[in-house]
């Protein structure tokens, strides 16, 4: 599985390398990136992760559906802003999807960490979402997610994928930096 993990764990960057760029492209490489992983999670016995895959997936198909409706003369998405009210609402329904698939894991699978794998499911979809909407606002989420992530990959000894993350976490704090230039940068050209 190393080998395996290793392809899907390049592919993962790449996505998210391109997304930090606001490259369209990212959603097909991304595709491509958790239909290994689900794999790959699914064998580690972290089904919280395996089944976020899924959600990706149809999550996926729905941003770059949304992303190439808001390109810039430059090829490169336009982002959108993020009302404090409704990033709050949308982290509460995280919180309520985390308690809801924690207890599901405990109670009927043999998950390794049917909590922290439910809570760290839950907030990457609210991320998921956000970055499909367009929202900087997913990179701070991103970032405090794959933290938590470095941790338990390690406890699983999925080495390769606590490195990913590592880098999923400079890819984010770039992804953060570029977005936020752009966003900027669209501010002055509009006043």
């Amino acid at each position: 599985m190393t080998a395996f993990e290793l392809a899907a764990a390049l592919v993962s960057a790449w996505a998210v390398w391109l997304t930090a760029r606001r490259r369209p492209w990212c959603w097909p490489v991304g595709l491509v990136s958790v239909l290994a992983y689900a794999w790959v999670f699914a064998g580690a016995k972290l089904y919280s992760d395996a089944l976020l895959q899924g959600a990706f997936g149809a999550m996926i198909v729905y941003g770059w559906w949304r992303w190439t409706r808001h390109l810039g003369g430059d090829g490169k998405v336009r982002i959108a802003a993020l009302p404090p009210a409704r990033a709050a609402g949308q982290l509460a329904l995280g919180a309520a999807g985390a308690l809801l698939l924690g207890a599901f894991m405990h109670r009927y699978t043999d998950a390794a960490l049917p909590w922290l794998d439910a809570a760290l499911t839950a907030c990457s979809l609210v991320a998921q979402w956000w970055q499909a909407k367009r929202h900087t606002a997913a990179w701070w989420l991103w970032i405090a997610v794959d933290a938590v992530y470095v941790g338990e990959y390690v406890y699983k000894d999925l080495r390769i994928t606590a490195v990913l993350y590592v880098g999923f976490m400079a890819l984010a704090a770039t992804g953060l930096r570029q977005w936020r230039q752009a966003q900027l940068e669209a501010a002055a050209h509009a006043g």
